[in-house]
């Protein structure tokens, strides 16, 4: 089915696979172990921590979806980050970027300091420190684009080319945008990894992640040390997702929909310093979005006027946005970065990478329109007074 279309691709998948009682809807298989046909006979499952049907019906999709080789679904993102690291010696460099994901840059910096491997943070953008970084031969180079909380972009496929010319994987993580908007594998990358918890599932009721590999070989070897750590999704975790999946393609219209008008709004406030929302024609990356993503997306982070205590005042108003960790479900959440999902980072880092006090992060949910901004108008108003 990989020559269909990805959203008849998210909705299909695994309908009509049961063969026992004709299911349209794949079953949850719960059981933790399987019975072998005989002495040394395997079947094609012997253990749910190394192999599920549900688990495999949901990492076949992914793969489908991102147009990779093998999928492989892990109990969370962070599972699937560190599932990366097993490529990895102590004698190997990985380069990450400066604006990463709070929890990846906690795990690679900390790894790093137990002696597992060397890393090297760096903007990404800037090719001259970039090339500095990649002439140290990294076995690895992690990108994400776009990023978290900033909403920079990455030209995947321009660091890929340089990190290959070097030797390096590339590993992206897509968990902003989702494989309907954007499918880093087609543009050069090696891996591709998701928060699953975060659009794929979209009802923020399940924690999971996703790894998808280009090459079949890189995703055997991985899915073999996915067992042996034992960092692989339960099957009721994967059922969740996989029925979340089916409704992605047009949860994602109207979380767009919503996240442009809701970007215009805030561009054109006057409580509102900045904006970081890619479909703004005068964001730095807009031209390379729109080269490499099908769509904007619906995060975006924007600077308040009034620093923390604007921030505050902001946190406490907002009576339709919920203040908490994560993003993508169909509910529109709001979060402080430095406190919350960048806490992991030491504060010269975040200074570093631009996240600041004032700087606030959302998810555009799929609420009525008219509803968010009337919100987020009363409470903007209030932050100000």
């Amino acid at each position: 089915m990989t020559s269909k279309k990805p959203a008849t691709l998210a909705v299909r998948a695994g309908i009509n696979s049961d063969k026992h009682h004709g299911g349209v809807v794949p079953a949850i298989h719960l059981s933790s172990t399987y019975a072998l046909k005989g002495f040394n006979d395997k079947r094609q499952f012997d253990y749910s921590r190394t192999g599920n049907p549900t688990r495999s019906t949901f990492g076949q999709a992914i793969a489908d979806l991102e147009h990779g080789a093998v999928g492989i679904v892990t109990s969370t993102g962070m599972s699937a980050v560190h599932l990366i690291c097993q490529l990895l010696t102590t004698q190997d460099t990985v380069i990450i970027p400066h604006d990463c994901y709070g929890g990846s840059y906690r795990l690679f910096t900390h790894l790093a300091k137990r002696g597992q491997f060397n890393v090297i943070v760096v903007d990404q953008n800037d090719e001259e420190a970039l090339a500095q970084a990649l002439a140290k031969k990294p076995r690895l180079v992690l990108v994400e684009s776009p990023s978290n909380p900033l909403l920079r972009l990455v030209d995947i496929e321009k660091v890929t080319q340089a990190s290959h010319n070097v030797g390096a994987l590339v590993a992206v993580d897509n968990t902003f945008l989702s494989p309907l908007l954007q499918q880093p594998l087609l543009l050069g990358a090696d891996i591709v990894f998701h928060s699953t918890t975060k659009y794929i599932n979209g009802h923020s009721d399940v924690v999971g992640g996703v790894l998808v590999t280009k090459d079949q070989e890189l995703g055997v070897e991985l899915a073999w040390w996915a067992n042996c750590i034992g960092i692989t999704g339960s099957p009721f975790d994967s059922y969740l997702a996989l029925r979340g999946l089916k409704t992605l393609p047009i949860r994602m219209k109207q979380h767009q929909e919503n996240a442009n008008v809701v970007a215009k709004y805030l561009k054109n406030h006057s409580a509102i310093n900045a904006v970081y929302f890619p479909g703004l024609k005068d964001h730095p990356g807009h031209e390379i979005a729109k080269r490499q993503q099908k769509d904007f997306g619906a995060m975006m982070s924007f600077e308040i006027k009034g620093g923390v205590e604007a921030v505050k005042v902001l946190f406490d108003k907002l009576a339709l946005f919920t203040l908490a960790q994560s993003l993508g479900g169909v509910e529109s959440l709001i979060s402080h970065p430095s406190t919350m999902t960048h806490a992991g980072m030491e504060i010269e880092a975040q200074i570093a990478a631009g996240i600041t006090q004032s700087l606030v992060r959302i998810s555009v949910g799929i609420e009525d329109i008219t509803d968010i901004i009337s919100d987020l108008e009363q409470a903007l108003l209030a932050s100000q007074i």
